[in-house]
């Protein structure tokens, strides 16, 4: 937002008051009072006897503004009888947001000579010049804006859409596949693969004799008994009668072998 053009402009300041001075004074109350330095111009507020730590004055003073100052020094002081005044604390106003708005009250910080915080003053700014030059601004603006939109817009030419694909999209899947041949027709028509075997080739190898010839004569419906059936009763005595055994050579004794114990 635009501040130019405040040279010879008038800014009101009040002094409210201080909150929290540092107390210069140790056995009675201290009496402050606030000096408004800008530019050349200078001014103080009356002194607060027994003000203290905070002490209040209401009082107004105004500025003529230079182009290019936007800052006011602020300095408070202690008011002495027989020595030379205490100095309490210093600070720097910045004039921006008055300037720009109008309208500024706020408390600025206090610093001693050291750095140290010595306390807060509390000023109420105005400047009537602000809002007709902030609304002139404005309109200034909000009128370059739109012509700025409206040259962007002419100049811009039109640009075709240009489609991102060089040949146009497949269709939907399911759609693209070719149509069945005849063949495949058939075999979707039955369900199953062709009976003819004219489809597949030859087999390289020789064809197999129909039947082979059993290897083993064909077994009897039943198989012979083992042993001949006993045909007397009753069985013979057990055990047996010896016998030549056809697993030893004859013996040079004849008789039975081999020969019972005497």
């Amino acid at each position: 937002m635009s501040i130019i053009g405040i040279q010879g402009h008038l800014l009101e300041v009040t002094v409210v008051g201080c909150y929290k001075l540092k107390d210069t004074e140790w056995i009675s109350r201290q009496d402050p009072y606030v000096c408004l330095e800008y530019a050349s111009s200078k001014f103080r507020t009356r002194t607060c006897t027994d003000g203290g730590k905070n002490p209040t004055f209401q009082e107004k003073f105004t500025f003529s503004l230079i182009e290019g100052l936007r800052e006011l020094n602020v300095v408070v002081w202690n008011s002495n009888t027989v020595t030379y005044d205490d100095f309490i604390g210093s600070g720097k106003i910045q004039l921006h947001k008055v300037l720009s708005e109008g309208y500024d009250d706020c408390s600025w910080p206090l610093q001693t000579k050291t750095g140290r915080h010595a306390g807060e003053v509390r000023l109420i700014l105005h400047y009537a010049n602000a809002k007709p030059l902030t609304l002139a601004v404005l309109f200034i603006a909000e009128a370059s804006n739109e012509l700025c939109s409206i040259s962007s817009t002419i100049r811009s030419p039109v640009r075709p859409q240009v489609s991102m694909y060089s040949t146009p999209p497949p269709a939907a899947y399911g759609t693209h596949y070719p149509p069945p041949t005849n063949a495949n027709a058939a075999l979707l028509a039955y369900g199953s693969y062709p009976t003819s075997s004219a489809a597949y080739p030859a087999d390289p190898y020789p064809p197999q004799p129909a039947a082979y010839p059993p290897p083993y004569p064909q077994p009897s419906a039943y198989p012979p008994p083992p042993y001949a059936q006993p045909s007397a009763y009753p069985p013979p005595p057990y055990p047996p009668p010896p016998h030549a055994s056809p697993y030893y050579p004859p013996g040079p004794f004849p008789g039975i072998y081999p020969r019972p114990p005497y």
